[in-house]
């Protein structure tokens, strides 16, 4: 259903940056009747007395926190209906559930872009109320091919991926038993929505991302690692000799992320938290260093523009363009703190792999030999690249920035990509013990090995 565009918004986010990201992505959807709250409390006030059409809230904020303000709205005759969304980084299964216990109308997570959140207010407005249930997938088998939909971000994480594509185009490889389709997405958030529907074979998605979706049944696996290593993270140009160390630096700042279910997260916590800092989210725990999740490709300007953000971790190539456009300066790559860890990985569907195994199998050592194939020609890779994953040339990428990436000390790496559970039990394990994020889940049942086994034997 369309809805009015006149509608009275009541939009509460107690940051400076999400509260100007949030007029910017609603005014490309069409609303520009906001009103802007700086926390809960505010937020309640501002409903009381603007009387709005809709509120959309962030969850962690000082004072009330979005589930409080959304809590306490449902308890007043005038609110109970009202329709609420929460936009937030509590992006996991948990925290959704929580959100349609307490009466949202809908919910999500950051980073959003303009469709997401059009699409959430439609459905906050529209008189059925109740989730779609995902259609079953059909997939098509045509001459003992049956079609593999892969979805991917514009990452060089990916880049096995756009390797393989490119090989099949070119006739070097001939799969036997799959026809590729790759989908390139917005954001995570696209990804973790296909997987749990269903309408996506395979990704290349975020570790943890895939072991939320497991721990909450939604029948996936992981079958192979993206990649190895790749991360960046990049402190602001705003740092000099004012500040007499980087505890002091970071101290009652904001670190961007790509996604609270990350290991760039998981990173950024372990090295704040030796510096003596108290990273996290605004709610019950005392914090003195923000995490703020935003677009990746968004990182590097909004730093520019806030000194407020004193750094943010994220995946190649924004990190390194980020340096040569002396946007900010090298803190550390992620390999530096720990070599060789597991960051994006592929995760299947389990029908697709109980159905089609040959193609599962097939799928899999072509992506193995195609991190060989990447490994072995740093500068044919670089072009392929730019082609796969900047196809329409809107993030300025060329060969020459990614083969900057390629060649960087403790690089990604797209050899030895086993899915071993050491390292997945090692972030799991993190962040669920210390940054009380997830669930612990049995690996076993996770990760499927048997297609890796028997390249690596």
């Amino acid at each position: 259903m369309a809805v009015d565009p006149n509608i009275k918004i009541v939009v509460a986010d107690d940051s400076g940056t999400m509260r100007m990201m949030f007029k910017q992505i609603l005014k490309k959807a069409g609303f520009d009747n906001l009103v802007m709250a700086v926390n809960g409390a505010d937020g309640l006030e501002k409903v009381k007395t603007e009387k709005p059409d809709l509120v959309i809230s962030d969850w962690n904020m000082p004072q009330v926190d979005g589930l409080k303000f959304l809590q306490t709205l449902r308890k007043m005759n005038k609110f109970k209906t009202l329709p609420f969304i929460m936009a937030t980084a509590q992006s996991d299964k948990g925290q959704q559930i929580a959100i349609m216990e307490a009466g949202g109308s809908g919910h999500v997570p950051k980073p959003f872009d303009e469709d997401q959140i059009s699409r959430a207010i439609e459905k906050a407005f529209s008189d059925d109320k109740k989730e779609e249930q995902p259609k079953k997938k059909k997939r098509h088998v045509i001459g003992g091919r049956v079609e593999l939909n892969v979805a991917h971000i514009q990452i060089t994480d990916h880049l096995a991926l756009g390797a393989l594509k490119h090989r099949i185009e070119q006739g070097d490889v001939e799969p036997e038993h799959f026809d590729l389709t790759t989908s390139l997405k917005a954001g995570w958030n696209p990804i973790q929505e296909g997987l749990e529907t269903g309408e996506l074979d395979c990704a290349f998605v975020l570790a943890p991302i895939a072991m939320d979706l497991f721990a909450y049944d939604s029948p996936i696996k992981l079958v192979l690692f993206a990649h190895r290593n790749g991360s960046t993270f990049i402190r602001s140009r705003h740092y000099d000799n004012r500040f007499d160390s980087l505890q002091s630096f970071y101290k009652y700042k904001v670190v961007d992320i790509p996604h609270k279910m990350s290991v760039h997260h998981m990173l950024a916590h372990q090295f704040l938290k030796e510096l003596g800092l108290k990273p996290g989210v605004p709610g019950k725990n005392a914090i003195n260093v923000r995490f703020e999740v935003v677009p990746p490709i968004q990182m590097p300007g909004i730093m520019k523009e806030n000194e407020d953000v004193a750094g943010f971790m994220v995946a190649e190539p924004v990190a390194t363009k980020a340096i040569a456009g002396s946007i900010g300066n090298l803190e550390f790559y992620s390999a530096s703190r720990w070599d060789n860890h597991p960051c994006c990985v592929v995760a299947m569907q389990e029908d697709f792999i109980q159905k089609h195994p040959e193609a599962a199998q097939e799928f899999v050592s072509l992506l193995i030999e195609t991190g060989e194939y990447i490994e072995n020609d740093k500068i044919r890779a670089a072009g392929i690249a730019v082609d796969f994953l900047d196809p329409e040339g809107k993030i300025g990428l060329n060969p020459e920035v990614l083969k900057n990436v390629f060649s960087q000390p403790q690089a990604i790496r797209w050899d030895g990509l086993y899915p071993d559970a050491e390292g997945i039990d090692k972030i799991q394990k993190y962040m669920h013990d210390v940054m009380e994020i997830g669930k612990i889940i049995d690996l076993d049942k996770f990760i499927e090995t048997r297609f890796a086994d028997k390249v690596y034997g």
